[in-house]
């Protein structure tokens, strides 16, 4: 079955992302002094009219489960196929941070994985991957590799960076992995600032010109269309600022010392025409991850194509998206 953007980018990636930021904003300085910790975990229950409700989870064979660290914050979020499953990735960005995800390109022999792990902590955090291996390998799960007793997991690991939110020798670890991987549930997926999504940040661009940024978070939805699944599921970590794809409206982002949001883009524009310096966008420091699957079976060269339309629907909530700087990796899975 073919699908269009609107499909999979407009109504799914888009409003995941948005999902992820129901959470209170934030001062530059409480946010990046690390001074507000508690987990703002649950969005309402309801969703906006004309939204799809739902979670990844709703994808049949599909179990998530979330560490939080409320010590900074930051955490993981494991993503546990119950079978192994069909996975492609869009790397349409400049600095990924990940682990195996070479395996999912369309040359790779490999056509299954048995996991997807999201971390915070950045680059310091890509060993934690071992917790969700250890996992595995506790239950003798994985691929038979023709020794007795010995089978292995795939496990394709992505990061975010928010070492700059309190702390930074606080991140998640293969213990924090192992966990996630045990809370690991086919139920609802707890949203906001949970998992992997506890440190994100979004609307950074312009914090050396006193444009402060905010909470981002996790966020997920789904859709059923007779007996076709499509679920998504987003963690917000933007350089630039988030919009309502609908309308347009920014409704998280860079923000004026009064509280307004001061749009990224226009900013830019000043930057250039003034000829006033650089924006604040190293590599590495800003990510957006999704995950978009579907319980039709799909191969993994159809997937590498859906996850490059569904990275549409990402555009269209993220402005600027897919800057030098950005590490931004979206997944599609097929169980």
């Amino acid at each position: 079955m073919d699908f269009t953007r609107r499909e999979f980018g407009h109504a799914l990636t888009s409003t995941a992302l948005w999902r992820g930021l129901k959470t209170p904003p934030y001062t530059e300085g409480e946010f990046w002094r690390g001074l507000e910790t508690a987990p703002y975990a649950q969005r309402e229950s309801t969703a906006r009219q004309g939204e799809p409700a739902g979670s990844l989870t709703d994808v049949p064979g599909i179990k998530v489960g979330h560490y939080t660290d409320t010590r900074r914050p930051t955490g993981c979020t494991a993503i546990i196929f119950e079978t192994a499953a069909a996975a492609g990735v869009d790397y349409n960005s400049s600095a990924p941070g990940e682990s195996q995800g070479v395996l999912l390109q369309p040359v790779s022999p490999v056509d299954r994985i048995h996991a997807l792990f999201l971390t915070g902590g950045g680059i310091l955090s890509l060993p934690s991957t071992a917790g969700v291996i250890r996992y595995f390998e506790e239950r003798n799960l994985g691929f038979d590799w023709g020794t007795p007793g010995l089978r292995i997991p795939i496990v394709v690991g992505a990061v975010i960076d928010d070492l700059a939110v309190g702390d930074p020798k606080i991140r998640p670890d293969a213990d924090a992995a192992y966990k996630a991987c045990v809370a690991a549930a086919s139920g609802p997926i707890a949203e906001g600032n949970v998992g992997v999504g506890a440190g994100a940040t979004v609307g950074k661009m312009h914090r050396g010109r006193g444009l402060g940024g905010m909470k981002g978070g996790l966020g997920t939805a789904s859709l059923k269309l007779g007996d076709v699944v499509i679920g998504a599921l987003a963690v917000v970590n933007a350089a630039g600022d988030i919009l309502d794809w609908r309308s347009g409206r920014i409704v998280a982002g860079a923000r004026k010392p009064d509280g307004s949001f001061a749009d990224s883009v226009e900013v830019m524009h000043g930057i250039v025409a003034g000829n006033r310096g650089a924006v604040d966008d190293p590599a590495l420091r800003s990510t957006t991850l999704a995950v978009v699957a579907t319980n039709v079976t799909l191969q993994k060269t159809a997937l590498t194509k859906v996850a490059m339309m569904a990275n549409c629907g990402a555009a269209r909530a993220i402005r600027p998206y897919h800057t030098t700087g950005d590490g931004d990796s979206l997944f599609a899975v097929s169980t």
